[in-house]
């Protein structure tokens, strides 16, 4: 799933692997509480703040301590193997606060279909299990499950977008938010299970995403970004004005709300990003300068057998459009190594395939097989665990060099930055990003500065991950 790979650098000051946040002080004092862990993509962290929502309509506060909440969710990620062994130990757990006081245990997402089972009878480790597409039943389930029931609801939907339910912002920042623009998927990635826990592509309503964002503005937020699997396939038709709604139309309209709230977007497949969204891109300032364009291999051959429909030449040229229109544009991708059959001549073709584009930021990954995808069914995993490691580890190596390039080149230049809250390692710092999503850290020398204010820095050195800049008078 190419969404999986920028979720944690999305707002990694914030969450890493997990979050929490406090709900409005007067609902602390209801008698229910809930814990959430969210694990995974952005569109998981996206779900929880539905889920948040739906379940404060319900009389449920959240909590920070698990030990004391009456319900414990986590929202789950099938897409690697390690993400459920992670999930796993977390429930093991879990299971002695169970014991101890009697917490209802439930998960959610993209595990729930494919586990249900397992984690219901064989593990015992949950009392409910609830798929994407079903969280309006949750108040019902919970209920059932209260009563000694195992509660489930994995169905999949073809309508189901949420678009009704404002989302409760679980990221505690409250300058940058993630807003749902579709659910589902179409693209039948070998790799991939998406489409079988998530169900088939289906857009929300235009006007509604529209006023979600608007709302967020107006609570302060100054920066949205547009979530779905393939953003670029995104497709809504107004009935009232009988127009039809692209994703290009779609970012314009964002866009419009306010030159001060910074658009971002992802995830887009290659096949799908059209010269209509750069050029859309190119227009206006405040939709940053960014794409995640997910490559996965550099070998035809291999993205023939990922079923990703495009070739190496196909993917090498939509990059030198891009660079076209949007001449500064920062790129990132995602890259898979040892996928099955991949030779070592497969794998030199993705390492040679990015010394070309020399992505500014890549998520790199050796294959690690899904059971029910179509990958499983009809490929042997057939290359070594230790061949995989050292490609991966080669391809990590040379992402490094084009990684601190990249930065190098930012240094001594002036940037507009969003500030976003205080540095990790010091309250006496700010940390913001550029619209090409590169983190910034600087001094807090203007007092008059706060939280979500723009301003400009300029950058004196750097890191491989960091720009470290000074104010500009």
């Amino acid at each position: 799933m190419d969404l999986l790979d920028i979720t944690n650098k999305l707002h990694d000051e914030s969450r890493q692997g997990e979050v929490f946040e406090t709900l409005q002080s007067a609902n602390q004092q209801n008698s229910k509480k809930f814990y959430i862990e969210s694990y995974g993509c952005a569109m998981n962290f996206s779900d929880s703040e539905i889920v948040a929502s739906i379940l404060q309509g319900e009389g449920f506060a959240t909590t920070r301590n698990f030990e004391e909440a009456d319900l414990i969710l986590i929202n789950t990620c099938s897409i690697r193997e390690k993400a459920e062994l992670t999930i796993r130990k977390r429930l093991t757990e879990f299971r002695v606060t169970k014991r101890k006081n009697g917490t209802l245990i439930g998960v959610l997402g993209c595990m729930a279909e494919r586990l249900k089972s397992k984690l219901l009878e064989e593990e015992k480790l949950v009392d409910l299990v609830v798929g994407p597409d079903a969280y309006r039943s949750l108040p019902g389930l919970i209920q059932e499950a209260e009563t000694g029931q195992k509660a489930v609801n994995v169905l999949l939907s073809r309508d189901e977008t949420y678009s009704d339910i404002a989302p409760v912002r679980l990221d505690s920042n409250g300058v940058c938010a993630f807003v749902s623009i579709m659910r589902g998927c179409n693209n039948m990635c070998s790799f991939c299970v998406v489409p079988f826990t998530r169900g088939r592509e289906r857009s929300r309503d235009a006007h509604s995403i529209f006023a979600e964002a608007k709302e967020l503005f107006n609570k302060g937020y100054k920066e949205v970004t547009l979530l779905g699997q393939n953003v670029d396939s995104y497709y809504w038709i107004d009935e009232n004005n009988n127009t039809t709604i692209t994703f290009s139309k779609l970012l314009e309209m964002v866009a419009l709300i306010s030159p001060e709230l910074r658009v971002r977007f992802s995830t887009s497949h290659p096949k799908d990003i059209t010269d209509d969204v750069l050029f859309t891109i190119a227009k206006y300032e405040n939709i940053c300068n960014y794409i995640h364009l997910p490559v996965q291999s550099g070998s035809s051959k291999i993205l023939q057998l990922m079923n990703r429909t495009y070739t190496r030449e196909w993917y090498i040229a939509k990059i030198n459009r891009i660079k076209e229109i949007i001449p500064n544009c920062g790129i990132s991708t995602d890259i898979i190594v040892g996928f099955c059959n991949e030779t070592e001549e497969d794998y030199l073709e993705t390492y040679s395939l990015m010394q070309y584009c020399k992505y500014d930021l890549a998520y790199m990954y050796f294959y690690s097989e899904r059971p029910g995808t179509l990958a499983a069914k009809r490929y042997e995993d057939n290359v070594p665990e230790t061949e995989k490691k050292r490609r991966l580890q080669h391809i990590i190596d040379l992402h490094r060099i084009h990684s601190l390039e990249s930065m190098q080149r930012d240094v001594n230049k002036t940037f507009k930055v969003l500030i976003e809250g205080n540095s990790k390692k010091s309250d006496a710092h700010w940390f913001g990003r550029t619209d090409h999503n590169k983190v910034v850290i600087f001094p807090k020398a203007n007092a008059t500065l706060q939280k979500g204010d723009y301003t400009n820095v300029f950058v004196h050195e750097c890191t491989a991950g960091t720009l470290l800049g000074k104010l500009v008078n």
